[in-house]
């Protein structure tokens, strides 16, 4: 089968973008690199460029960038630093995946469990410690092109378990999940009270409560943990369920 001709899409050291013609088989898997060190960037292009069915199709810095190129690129898997300069790495992964449901995505960042399940919640293909072997990182790029909607990560099911007994330890009532998802909805406190009718010092105990067994001091705390947690998604299946 003859290959074909099509341009890779570089940003160059100083800001410009650049084109280069490469001719590739189409049975290579389309690869885009989103990470702000140049360094990074060459590596990842480096690796893709010793295996035989992967071909590097674009590269960028940030997520502005990332979202114009993968719509000019086309990628089958892109990659993306999960400490990207501007914050945006994981609004990105769920952007793309809303957009593009059959590019994989590949989270590459600090081994924690917070972040792998981050890569998981955001709809990601896989994620990859940046300590990994390369043989890790090639294997999960190949996962994400085969199966961009499953999920492939060291340590995946141990991370569950810890999410899990976590989520056990700090299993609320449903009076203190009714005032979760109050506070959620965006209630102040008077409010709370108006909607459970209950008295003002009542529900100040109530958030109180709920903010001591979430290990919180604010309203922004309480509400992190129980999105790391997971409590609004088992509310969610609840709802769906029902």
């Amino acid at each position: 089968m003859t290959g074909t001709l099509e341009r890779t899409i570089v940003r160059g050291p100083h800001g410009n973008t650049t084109f280069a013609e490469h001719q590739f088989e189409p049975a290579q898997i389309r690869l885009m690199v989103v990470d702000a060190h140049p360094l990074v960037r060459w590596a990842l292009t480096q690796i893709a460029a010793d295996q035989p069915d992967l071909v590097n199709v674009g590269e960028a810095a940030d997520a502005a960038d990332a979202v114009t190129f993968a719509f000019a690129a086309t990628p089958d898997v892109i990659t993306i630093d999960c400490a990207l300069p501007d914050g945006a790495a994981w609004q990105l992964a769920r952007s793309l995946r809303d957009k593009y449901e059959d590019m994989g995505i590949v989270m590459l960042g600090e081994a924690s469990d917070e972040t792998l399940l981050k890569a998981l919640d955001c709809g990601a293909s896989a994620f990859v410690s940046k300590a990994a072997p390369i043989r890790e990182v090639v294997s999960a790029i190949r996962h994400a092109a085969a199966s961009a909607s499953g999920f492939s990560a060291a340590g995946l099911s141990a991370a569950l378990r810890r999410r899990r007994e976590a989520s056990e330890r700090m299993a609320l009532s449903p009076r203190e999940h009714q005032i979760l998802l109050l506070l959620h909805d965006g209630l102040s406190v008077p409010e709370i009270a108006a909607q459970l009718f209950v008295s003002l010092s009542t529900a100040k105990t109530y958030v109180a409560r709920l903010y001591d067994k979430l290990g919180a001091r604010n309203r922004a705390q309480a509400l992190m943990t129980a999105v790391r947690l997971g409590m609004f998604e088992a509310h969610q299946s609840t709802a769906v369920a029902v």
